[in-house]
């Protein structure tokens, strides 16, 4: 047990017992942290919850609690399920922006005379694409 009583025990103005299921996940010195998981899931639920589960799975389970309790609480419509679907979004935007520079790449590639023309005659941008790169004759009126 850590020195003094637990976060849990000092918000719930009981004494800290020697095996609190407390005491590890949240410390005496961030005591919002249970303030949070506990105005969300109560402090029977927590203890329950961590209880039931495996020693070495209760920290990361403590941390996710009150994660999720932070979001609903900054958030009490949509949660930490409203973060998540931004992120999906997201996720969706930047792969819709890579297809559509892949394809605009996969077309400039194999239609080089569609190409825009170089900005100066002496920029160093004018042979942007290796020969490598390049379809081959053949192929680049191919789709047409």
């Amino acid at each position: 047990m850590i020195s003094g009583r637990c976060a849990a025990c000092k918000y719930l103005r009981r004494r800290c017992p020697s095996d609190c299921i407390f005491s590890l996940y949240f410390p005496p010195n961030d005591p919002q942290r249970f303030a949070c998981v506990h105005r969300i899931y109560g402090a029977s639920n927590v203890g329950k919850m961590l209880q039931q589960l495996p020693p070495p799975l209760r920290a990361q389970a403590a941390d996710t609690l009150y994660f999720e309790a932070r979001c609903r609480i900054e958030d009490p419509v949509y949660g930490c399920v409203g973060i998540i679907s931004q992120l999906h979004e997201q996720v969706q935007s930047a792969e819709s922006e890579l297809a559509k520079a892949q394809a605009e790449i996969a077309f400039l590639n194999c239609n080089p005379q569609e190409a825009p023309a170089p900005i100066e005659a002496n920029s160093n941008f004018n042979n942007l694409l290796p020969e490598q790169y390049l379809c081959p004759p053949s192929a680049q009126n191919s789709w047409f």
